[in-house]
């Protein structure tokens, strides 16, 4: 996105939402984020890991206390003699201004959150074994991992990291369910706006296998025949890897639809949706086929899948409250040498377009397209990006296309947070600061 186009999708936020405050913030400082000790509470076992004393904006952790914060202080200069009347200029038009001109945009505000899972499982006999995703470990300019906490009746629990998939997995064990296996995970994690500038360069690249592995296909996501075919269509003759992914961006947009009727975020099985000319389905969908697209063509991409956590400055139906247990939401980003990751969420696009009936010409849905190409709201935690995912220690069902819900395995049996029946689930998100 042109630096002159955000910010003039930035000025025109008030289109969006009467509460949008993307146009003026009067904090002129930014939010420390502090991780909070895990809660107290009798249980048979019971862990934490580490959680960083102090987050600042930057990124870079400090242990220092009440550290003082810049600031303004107006300068008074001293009256001067009045200067001779000088004769009046003749008059001229309103001075004219253009979305260049526009102040930078505020700086960057930090939040902290505290995340708390509760699972209660019903009806299960015999050795159990539970998953959950967490949020990515590492950290980056729009996210920070604080630590986690947990307490429950199972025999063991832990967390293990899968740096392939730059994954990490809180699970727990019993060895004998007959009762009533309960658990209770808290995280504290700190987000912000995520924001591309096409005018800053420099970027640090990233690691060439990483590459390599946003550019491979998956069991769901083909990168070769209808994908590609599909994908040389909407990029044309450009040329440019930024103008690419905008204009695969675009395609996805143009000809897919939201289907409020799919369970979960999607299934996200690509080759199935381009073959039966149905592009219709929910955020996963949606996003993998624009990471499929960008891959058939040689741009990494990536699905980045998460959880919204907070109400929305933009529409109602991009944010979320109270429990959490189904707002699991999909989004993506493409890489461009120069400028590294940058970030895209057509799911929201459509889903925006589908509950608030806007029309093609609509200007909220005009602004909402350019925003949504290089923005991502801090209302909304990532996961991971992994796909063809074994869950460490499974003996039963094999490989999932992605880890976003909790997921269970008792004899063998693989069930997730969906099955109501005999996993209960609620998650709720509370703001510790911001």
């Amino acid at each position: 996105m042109k630096r002159r186009d955000f910010l003039a999708a930035s000025a025109l936020l008030s289109l969006l939402s009467p509460s949008s405050v993307l146009a003026a913030n009067k904090k002129k400082t930014a939010t420390t984020v502090t991780g909070k000790p895990a809660g107290k509470g009798g249980a048979k076992a019971a862990g934490r890991t580490g959680a960083k004393a102090t987050a600042r904006p930057d990124g870079r952790a400090s242990a220092r206390k009440g550290s003082r914060q810049g600031g303004y202080r107006p300068i008074v200069e001293a009256p001067t003699a009045a200067p001779a009347e000088a004769p009046s200029p003749p008059p001229v038009a309103a001075e004219q201004y253009n979305a260049i001109s526009l102040p930078d945009e505020a700086q960057p505000q930090w939040r902290s959150y505290d995340i708390s899972s509760i699972i209660t499982l019903h009806h299960i006999k015999g050795k159990l074994r539970l998953w959950l995703p967490l949020a990515q470990y590492k950290d980056t300019p729009w996210q920070r991992s604080l630590g986690h906490s947990w307490r429950g009746n199972f025999d063991s629990a832990g967390i293990y990291r899968d740096p392939v998939a730059e994954m990490e997995v809180f699970y727990a064990d019993w060895k004998d369910a007959t009762g009533t296996p309960q658990l209770q995970l808290v995280s504290q994690v700190a987000k912000q706006d995520r924001h591309f500038d096409i005018t800053r360069r420099g970027s640090v690249a990233e690691r060439g296998e990483v590459l390599r592995r946003c550019l491979q296909s998956s069991n769901l996501v083909p990168t070769d025949g209808l994908v590609h075919r599909a994908a040389e269509r909407a990029i044309g003759r450009i040329k440019d890897p930024v103008a690419q992914g905008k204009a695969i961006y675009d395609w996805v947009v143009d000809n897919t639809s939201y289907d409020p009727g799919r369970s979960g975020i999607g299934r996200g099985d690509v080759e199935a949706m381009l073959d039966s000319g149905q592009l219709s389905g929910k955020s996963a969908d949606i996003a993998l086929l624009f990471v499929g697209l960008c891959r058939s063509v040689g741009i990494p991409a990536r699905p980045v899948f998460g959880l919204r956590i907070d109400s929305s400055r933009l529409f109602a139906g991009l944010g979320a409250t109270g429990n959490l247990r189904t707002v699991q939401h999909c989004r993506a980003e493409f890489y461009t040498p120069g400028y590294g990751w940058i970030p895209v969420d057509p799911g929201d696009v459509r889903k925006a377009i589908h509950d608030e009936r806007l029309s093609n010409g609509d200007p909220k849905l005009v602004v909402l397209r350019k925003l949504l190409f290089g923005f991502w709201e801090k209302n909304w935690i990532a996961f991971n990006s992994a796909q063809d995912v074994r869950l460490q220690g499974a003996t039963g069902a094999g490989v999932l296309p992605f880890l976003v819900l909790p997921q269970a395995e008792a004899g063998g049996i693989r069930f997730d947070s969906s099955d109501a029946e005999r996993l209960s689930y609620t998650v709720n998100a509370s703001r510790v600061d911001g």
